[in-house]
């Protein structure tokens, strides 16, 4: 048991790293007042294209990992409850 822990504990910091490192990569979204002045909507092709650009995978994966990371912090609560 106690090799398990040792191996989801190191790819749980593994995962937190990679999350780390996606999330200061991305970029702000928000445009703010600005865009709402300028008209920036959602109707052009970029943003109908928007996940099929390196920041849709960043954020589809960034999302992916997140999901990942819950189920091993629940999985790791489990193992050391035990």
């Amino acid at each position: 048991m106690e090799i398990a822990k040792n191996i989801i504990t190191g790819i749980y910091f593994i995962v937190c790293i990679v999350l780390i490192v996606l999330i200061l990569k991305q970029s702000k979204e928000d445009n703010g007042a600005s865009g709402t002045v300028m008209g920036a909507g959602a109707n052009n092709f970029y943003e109908k294209n928007k996940g099929r650009t390196t920041e849709g995978k960043m954020k589809r994966t960034t999302i992916g990992l997140m999901i990942v990371f819950v189920v091993l912090t629940l999985v790791l609560d489990i193992l050391y409850v035990m």
